[in-house]
């Protein structure tokens, strides 16, 4: 059995505002997704194909994945405060080392290091909310963390595809480095330490059988895998669509982030949505709700590509539509998931992430597959995931 020592936590009022957290969360999303418009330029840079430079990104949601699942219980047992610190700075030597690459090799283990790190921020934003509120509470505070990661989304993919029309995609790492020293000095000077019972013990076997609890608990695993299917069709979209503008659209990085821009948008209306009304509707509700546009927006994408010629519009727009719906039900089915086990919540949420992101890298990296079926299995495979993530919250 595993002992505990207490902590005094500080009082919710003691939290800083909700903006230095978002400032946190947003370091490994802006990371991943600045680099996303300029991977056909790398590929042509560095003279690699379009799989081995996929795996930039491949590795990237791959090292996030598992750098969530052991974050978690780090920040069980050391506080949250200490394991921020390390990963950001840990994230901060993967920018160093990508904005001097020139080959595959270097740019890989930089992505590797950024992740790495990155993946603190992600976890224990939501981890420190759920130390310090209710499940409601908790719930909208999401809502506005998950705001800041869509504002991440919105202005990176616009950002980096025109830096790296102008500068070269090595500016773009410099940009991260300029954001992850800010949000260190942000957790070192701002954020309390707010965990209350700290595990003395990180032993593996320990660790397991906490995994083991929460993959055994159905409501957890309900609510993880809905939010991970819904999650795995916005991976889908961004580990394809670089290529659609560049090979089937004859566009630039910077097409791809201008219009990428109103598919980030429509997650920054979904998630201030579920922020402000959460509490009011249930989560329940807003999981429905968001589910149900999502599937309506890949059914359109389905209809717009079998019958009319590929654009810029019919590709981008059903996706905002599909980001609106997941800002609604993401937050919720986060909040949902991590409450409804008594496991720690680091743990709970860093298996949480561990599964969107894993099957998220799988679904990225099988992309150049699927492109060559047709761009029409984009449509079918949001269909099946939406379809599948809304039969499993009929049953909770």
């Amino acid at each position: 059995m595993t002992n505990t020592s207490t902590q005094q936590a500080p009082a919710t009022h003691q939290l800083p505002g909700i903006a230095w957290f978002t400032v946190m969360s947003m370091v490994s999303p802006v990371a991943l997704n600045i680099l996303m418009p300029a991977l056909p330029n790398i590929a042509a840079d560095l003279n690699v194909t379009t799989d081995e430079v996929q795996l930039s990104l491949t590795l990237y949601l791959f090292t996030l994945a598992f750098g969530q699942l052991i974050c978690g219980p780090l920040a069980d047992r050391f506080g949250r405060k200490p394991v921020l610190l390390t990963g950001i700075a840990l994230h901060f030597a993967g920018c160093l080392l990508g904005a001097f690459a020139n080959d595959l090799q270097t740019l890989l283990m930089a992505r590797v290091l950024q992740a790495a790190g990155g993946c603190t921020g992600m976890v224990l934003a939501r981890t420190i909310m759920l130390d310090c509120y209710s499940r409601s509470q908790a719930a909208g505070k999401i809502g506005y963390i998950t705001l800041s990661i869509a504002l991440a989304q919105a202005i990176a993919p616009t950002l980096g595809g025109q830096l790296n029309v102008l500068f070269g995609w090595q500016v773009l790492f410099h940009f991260s480095l300029l954001l992850s020293s800010i949000s260190w000095l942000i957790v070192l000077l701002v954020i309390p330490e707010t965990a209350v019972n700290l595990t003395t013990s990180i032993r593996l076997k320990t660790v397991l059988l906490r995994y083991k609890q929460l993959i055994t608990n159905r409501t957890y695993m309900g609510y993880s895998t809905s939010a991970t299917l819904i999650a795995c069709g916005f991976y889908l979209f961004i580990g394809t669509a670089p290529y659609i503008v560049a090979n089937h659209l004859q566009g630039t990085s910077a097409d791809f982030g201008n219009w990428f821009l109103i598919v980030a948008l429509g997650f920054m209306a979904g998630s201030f949505s579920a922020a402000k009304i959460s509490a009011k509707l249930g989560i329940k509700t807003m999981i429905t709700m968001g589910n149900g546009i999502s599937v309506v927006a890949a059914l359109s994408l389905l209809i717009g590509l079998l019958s009319a010629e590929l654009s810029y519009f019919l590709l981008f727009t059903p996706m905002a539509l599909y980001t609106f719906g997941r800002g609604l039900s993401q937050p919720n089915n986060q909040s949902a998931a991590i409450a409804s086990s008594d496991i720690a919540p680091g743990a709970a949420s860093g298996l949480l992430g561990f599964m969107q992101l894993l099957t998220g890298a799988l679904v990225t990296q099988a992309a150049p597959v699927i492109l060559a079926m047709g761009t029409e299995w984009l449509a079918l495979l949001l269909i099946i995931f939406t379809s599948t993530a809304i039969l499993l919250n009929r049953r909770h």
